[in-house]
């Protein structure tokens, strides 16, 4: 019992910083994002925000997890878009884009910046304590969000394309690692603005060149079945 109570204890004040985090983001933004901000919103040292969170950077990584609820929100609308695991994959990767392009300093945080840790290890204790932000998913979408890795989600969202012919299994990793790289590459580029795209050019690039290395691996008699290009 005693254990029970510590861990409900735990989760109240792990939802007390989290909601001053968000406070925080919303109203200055992340880059003015400090452990003193957020104590002193949830009424707390910072000290005692220490207790909870090893480091500024895995707060910072829990609260950016919250502002993901758009992307999570409109993705069953986006797969609903494909006929097959293909066009349903392309279309899930263009919700991603849209959504980080737009917020790329929070999607930045979650999928790219130093946490001093294992992202994969913080992403699964957040959805433990917050499951409830999956809720209108299917249940395969959940398990795959739910995964440890980004690229691994993403190969066994495309693992029913080698059932369906378009594929080849030894192909799986490769696509999905080589995406991950193309839209990390093109997020840093937009976020350095190296080259001066809007939001909307950043998602039709990344798009382009996510399509392209997938068709490059599409069998040659199942290309006709895939009716979406970017």
């Amino acid at each position: 019992m005693a254990t029970s109570r510590k861990e409900i204890q735990r989760a109240r004040m792990w939802r007390y910083f989290l909601d001053a985090a968000t406070d925080v983001i919303q109203e200055e933004g992340i880059d003015h994002f400090t452990i003193r901000k957020i104590a002193d919103k949830a009424g707390f040292t910072s000290s005692t925000a220490y207790n909870y969170f090893k480091d500024l950077s895995h707060l910072k990584f829990f609260a950016a997890m919250r502002f993901m609820s758009d992307y999570l929100e409109e993705l069953p609308t986006y797969l609903e878009k494909g006929s097959n695991t293909v066009e349903k994959w392309l279309y899930s990767w263009e919700c991603f884009c849209k959504h980080s392009f737009e917020q790329p300093k929070i999607y930045s945080v979650i999928f790219m910046d130093n946490l001093g840790s294992i992202p994969e290890e913080l992403l699964d204790h957040y959805y433990q304590i917050y499951e409830n932000d999956l809720i209108g998913l299917p249940d395969g979408v959940k398990e795959i969000i739910m995964e440890q890795s980004f690229a691994k989600r993403s190969a066994l969202f495309i693992q029913s394309a080698v059932d369906e012919g378009f594929i080849k299994e030894e192909d799986i990793d490769h696509i999905s690692d080589m995406t991950l790289l193309i839209w990390k590459g093109m997020m840093n580029t937009f976020m350095n603005n190296r080259r001066k795209y809007t939001k909307e050019e950043a998602t039709k690039t990344t798009m382009h060149y996510v399509y392209r290395s997938v068709m490059h691996v599409i069998n040659s008699d199942k290309c006709h079945e895939i009716n979406v290009s970017y």
